[in-house]
């Protein structure tokens, strides 16, 4: 029985570990991915201005995985109901699949927007985000559109560049919405808009971004100016996935035996509530279909009757976080932590979800990066 795990983000990689413990030996496991490595995506933000964190925050797949085999390829369609995944390279036919392949940015046909907007997705954005940056003139204003977590932490990152490269940068970071990070408690809201305006960042909600040219972003009622503009205003599906985020039950079962797990999908859990698209959904979700999968190879060849039920998904959100250029935001219950306490726990994540995928010497490798920026 062949099982595909098809993209190695958050989702895909923590459960193709899963599954490589609680697989029978005779089930073979194939985890596709467009590039040879995995990223861990919510520390991106920080190789804008330390370069040298890109080496702590890749994880070579094949240093990860011990039974699975890893096939380099980007995943172009999903056929569901005959059990195959289009590759560029070919095709990969299945009997139980997951859709791991998380979200691409969302321009919302936005004209412009695309052309003129760098996005943070992969390693290369952030270089290319730093090197506009540093190159600006003195007093030159950058424009961060979309202001959830990733849009607040870059705009974070680049505030504190500047100060400590000594140079005359104005961020802006722009919200269509009433409030920053809008999917989360009023509370974080709160906290988040105090500690970026705390650290020099110039907030303005309230701001639908209309269209773009290379020097103007014009929104209802105004006209900015810019010299450099980054866009994270929003997520779309995967091009395997027609671009669309399909909505799936608290078993996520997109059809048949595949699957759909992380940003990839919208998902409706246990309780009837939206799971956010973050990271610890995508672990959770991914613990969860494990399960699934598991009692589907365990099932085929016995002499049962029923099928197997799949998991019923329930997300218990642990609290929130979000780093602030060197400061951080962060919810645990009703308490919202800023200062050394909530840098403390953003540092504790990140080396703890490395370690979680095998990556030691990178967990500690990121620690001693954080405290060197103390």
């Amino acid at each position: 029985m062949r099982i595909a795990v098809l993209g190695a983000g958050y989702a895909g990689l923590t459960l193709a570990r899963q599954l490589e413990k609680e697989l029978p030996e005779s089930a073979e496991l194939v985890v596709v991915n467009d590039r040879p490595d995995h990223l861990v995506q919510h520390e991106l933000h920080r190789v804008v201005r330390r370069p040298a964190l890109a080496d702590e925050i890749t994880v070579a797949l094949d240093d990860a995985l011990d039974r699975a085999t890893v096939r380099v390829a980007r995943v172009t369609d999903v056929d569901h109901e005959q059990g195959v995944a289009e590759l560029d390279d070919g095709q990969l036919e299945y009997d139980v699949a997951a859709v791991c392949l998380g979200a691409e940015t969302a321009f919302h046909d936005l004209p412009g927007v695309e052309e003129q907007a760098t996005p943070l997705k992969r390693l290369p954005d952030a270089a290319r985000i730093r090197e506009e940056f540093l190159d600006l003139d003195a007093g030159g204003r950058v424009v961060v559109g979309g202001a959830g977590l990733s849009g607040v932490q870059v705009a974070g990152e680049l505030t504190a560049l500047a100060r400590e490269e000594g140079i005359d940068r104005e961020v802006l970071l722009l919200e269509r919405l009433d409030s920053v990070t809008p999917n989360f408690p009023a509370a974080f809201q709160e906290a988040v808009r105090e500690e970026l305006e705390s650290r020099g960042v110039v907030v303005r909600t309230g701001r639908a971004v209309e269209r773009a040219t290379d020097e103007t972003i014009e929104c209802e009622h105004e006209t900015i100016d810019y010299d450099q503009f980054l866009w994270t205003g929003g997520i779309r599906g995967p091009g395997a996935l027609s671009g669309e985020r399909p909505i799936v039950s608290d078993t996520l079962e997109l059809g048949g035996d595949t699957f759909v797990v992380g940003d990839a999908g919208r998902v409706t859990d246990a309780d009837g509530a939206a799971v956010p698209a973050s990271a610890a959904a995508a672990v959770r979700e991914a613990h969860s279909v494990a399960g699934s999968i598991v009692d589907i190879v365990e099932h085929d060849g016995s002499t049962e009757m029923f099928d197997p039920r799949p998991e019923r998904f329930r997300f218990d959100a642990p609290g929130w976080l979000v780093s602030v250029g060197d400061g951080a935001v962060a919810q645990v219950g009703p308490t919202v932590f800023r200062g050394t306490a909530a840098k403390a726990m953003k540092t504790t994540v990140g080396a703890g979800y490395l370690s979680s995928v095998g990556a030691i010497a990178n967990a500690a490798d990121l620690v001693r990066e954080e405290l060197a920026s103390d």
